[in-house]
This record gives C-alpha cells, sequence and structure tokens, in this order.
C-alpha cells in the first residue's frame, strides 16, 4: 500500500463486547489511537453484526452453513503511516475472531490539526 500524504488513517474493526479492552490494549501499544497530546484515544459503539461461517471455518461464535447475528463493538482508532502493519498484526493476534472484518481508511489531512507541545513539567 503506499502511503497517504496525510500519513494518517483511521482503522475500524468489530469485536464482541468483553474483547473490546484486550484487543484495544494491543494496538494502543503497537502505536495506535494517539491524537496530538492525547494517547489511548479511540471510540466505541455497540451495534449488530451479521455473518455466515461458511464449511471448513471455524468460527468463534456461530456455526458453519448458518446466519449468525451477535452483539458487536465497533473500535475506530487513529493510526499512523509507520504503525499501520503492526498494530494490524496486533489487532489479528489479539482477536478472538478466525477471520476479524477491519477497515482502513486514509485521512484527509485537512482533518488534522497541527498541536501544541506538551508543557515540560
Amino acid at each position: 500500500m503506499e502511503a497517504h500524504p496525510s500519513g494518517t488513517y483511521v482503522l475500524v474493526t468489530f469485536v464482541p463486547p468483553g474483547h473490546s479492552g484486550k484487543v484495544l490494549d494491543a494496538m494502543f501499544d503497537a502505536g495506535a489511537g494517539k491524537i496530538g497530546n492525547y494517547d489511548r484515544c479511540a471510540f466505541v459503539s455497540r451495534g449488530t453484526g451479521r455473518f455466515r461461517p461458511l464449511a471448513g471455518a471455524d468460527p468463534f461464535i456461530g456455526t458453519a452453513g448458518k446466519d449468525t447475528f451477535v452483539d458487536e463493538e465497533r473500535l475506530e482508532l487513529i493510526v499512523p503511516e509507520e504503525a499501520v502493519k503492526p498494530v494490524i498484526d496486533a489487532l489479528r493476534k489479539a482477536h478472538p475472531y478466525e477471520e476479524p472484518a477491519l477497515y482502513l481508511f486514509a485521512l484527509d489531512p485537512r482533518c488534522l490539526k497541527k498541536s501544541k507541545k506538551p508543557e515540560q513539567a
């Protein structure tokens, strides 16, 4: 993937309730979630996911061949270019699903604010 001019992305994934802390911590530790003078930033919302495991799948939830509806939490985080691969690797390792859904969107540079440096204590 070629770098986007802003060098910043938004990563979105979906996890079952009770697993978001582990997945978020893994992504934070890999470099996600820093916005200006803040870190460990994420947006978490609840919704319903649906899928049907196919033959040969080993689903965390559900049964092969049957439509499955599950409560999930949508996690959204900022990821700098240099952390994209480590963050995705950490997400996949920490996520309970066999095939976690994830989206990576380039952030328009106009959305970025240049933060003042934190005051030195």
